[in-house]
């Protein structure tokens, strides 16, 4: 399941992207993206010391993405933000714990259905990028122009 902080986190993101280059403050960002500012802080920690966002101080300081949208994929955004997108741990890729109750993890059909499952969704996430995400939350009444029309 998607958690808030994710959720946030991608139309957060959304929102840089819509920015054309444009450096925006926490503040503006949380407004538009309609996230909590306080949490959205935390989030753009995250997302900062993944590579996804740079961030600067100062009176033109902000927040900008890192790299174009289209080369930023949805799949690593969740992952930076939420961590591994396996439904329990013994069907992760990168953090694979064996359950404590499980005496035969090979031959568990639960965990080869959760793996079933992670691929699938990271077969999606994964070839989903930023831009393309963007888009098509062009209409979203949280991804709008400053003068309230939208982009």
């Amino acid at each position: 399941m998607l958690t808030n902080k994710a959720k946030y986190g991608l139309r957060a993101m959304c929102t840089l992207a819509s920015s054309e280059q444009e450096w925006l403050q926490a503040r503006a960002v949380a407004a538009r993206a309609r996230v909590p500012e306080k949490f959205l802080e935390a989030i753009l920690l995250d997302l900062r010391r993944a590579g996804f966002v740079v961030s600067r101080r100062g009176h033109q300081g902000g927040h900008a993405l890192a790299k174009p949208a289209e080369e930023i994929m949805v799949g690593d955004l969740i992952r930076a933000v939420d961590g591994p997108l396996a439904p329990v741990r013994c069907a992760s890729m990168t953090a694979y714990e064996p359950c404590a109750d499980c005496e035969h993890p090979d031959n568990c059909a639960v965990r080869e259905l959760m793996r079933e499952t992670r691929a699938a969704l990271s077969g999606v996430l994964d070839h989903c990028s930023l831009k393309t995400l963007t888009h098509r939350s062009s209409d979203e009444p949280w991804l709008q122009s400053r003068a309230g029309g939208s982009r």
